[in-house]
């Protein structure tokens, strides 16, 4: 059987509403208690919801500014086309298991449409890289913004909390390492290699690497010529992507407000009730991509957001709130991810 591009897109969308068939029916509340949250939610639905039309757009101005980089200058693909190749890539990425790698093959195949095949992989897997390098940079000020809260009285500030900042600022500055080995020699044809010293891969991660090795060296030297000769498009990727995050707070400030979480009310209570949220999406997203096999992290999350919440001195019940309803805004997104990757789409338009 020949796998065309069209009959993996369908593929992609079929395991998609499977997905979403499964979380509709593993919710950890009833039906009538979803639906009691959904009213509580009310108009707030539609800016919690609606925000991410902006957080998307930003992340797909940042993978436009890799791709734009990295492509050859008779190739054009227009920032509409990234647009909805980022939401399409993002619904597969809630929706499938194994760290949500589902969107990444499929945003390969799709943007060869536009542009070559290597410029397609290696702007791929360098926004991917961009992505994973923001949320350790989230992670890392999001750590000193809790102890400048503590330093202020607005937060507590024990010896276990302490180790525990220290631990992640540790992993961070590892991470940090990490990325810019990758970025400065590339990491395609090192990771075949490390995958093939898995048991039961070797045969595997060699065959892959003769059939694909100049293929495979091109991604890397693309990957290691962004930070090298495009530094204004690499940093303006990472801001961008880390920019994102502090957008996506919005949303958990609209809910605390939702809850008369306000800090007071005025001017400097909302500030700080902004920052709250940014704290609780950031340890809510380090919990979890600590366990990030699961489809679209199932209970991972829910717990994340209980946890954060209540570390801020919050109640649990907010919590619990906070995570269902960001759960309803993922089905909702990965349905119109969905429906997008369902219309054609006209290169020349």
């Amino acid at each position: 059987m020949k796998w065309t591009k069209q009959r993996v897109n369908n593929v992609f969308f079929v395991l998609g509403v499977v997905m979403v068939v499964v979380m509709m029916f593993t919710f950890d509340v009833s039906f009538v208690e979803l639906w009691d949250h959904l009213c509580h939610a009310g108009y707030w639905l539609l800016p919690i919801v609606g925000v991410w039309i902006i957080i998307y757009g930003i992340n797909a101005w940042a993978w436009w500014c890799v791709i734009r980089s990295t492509k050859d200058p008779d190739e054009h693909v227009s920032f509409m086309r990234v647009y909805r190749l980022t939401i399409t890539g993002y619904a597969l990425n809630y929706a499938t298991p194994v760290g949500g790698l589902g969107g990444e093959p499929y945003r390969i195949i799709e943007l060869s449409k536009n542009i070559s095949q290597d410029h397609a992989a290696s702007s791929v897997i360098l926004y991917a890289m961009m992505h994973i390098f923001a949320h350790f940079w989230f992670w890392f000020i999001s750590v000193f913004l809790y102890v400048a809260l503590a330093l202020v009285g607005d937060l507590p500030l024990t010896v276990p909390i302490g180790v525990i900042l220290g631990i992640i600022v540790g992993v961070c500055l590892l991470a940090f390492y990490l990325f810019s080995k990758g970025y400065r020699n590339g990491l395609v044809v090192k990771t075949i290699r490390w995958i093939g010293k898995i048991p039961g891969l070797k045969g595997w991660s060699n065959r892959f690497l003769e059939r694909h090795t100049e293929s495979l060296k091109k991604v890397d030297a693309q990957i290691a010529s962004l930070h090298k000769t495009h530094k204004r498009a690499f940093y303006e990727s990472l801001v961008l992507e880390y920019f994102s995050r502090v957008v996506q707070s919005s949303e958990v400030f609209f809910m605390l407000l939702l809850f008369g979480v306000d800090c007071g009310g005025d001017t400097t209570g909302l500030i700080l009730t902004y920052l709250h949220s940014i704290l609780i999406v950031a340890f809510t997203t380090l919990f979890a991509n600590i366990i990030g096999f699961l489809p679209m992290q199932l209970g991972v999350q829910e717990g994340g957001f209980v946890i954060s919440i209540a570390a801020l001195g919050l109640s649990a019940a907010l919590g619990i709130f906070v995570s269902i309803i960001c759960r309803v805004r993922e089905i909702i997104w990965i349905i119109i991810g969905l429906i997008l990757m369902k219309i054609p789409y006209h290169p020349k338009t």
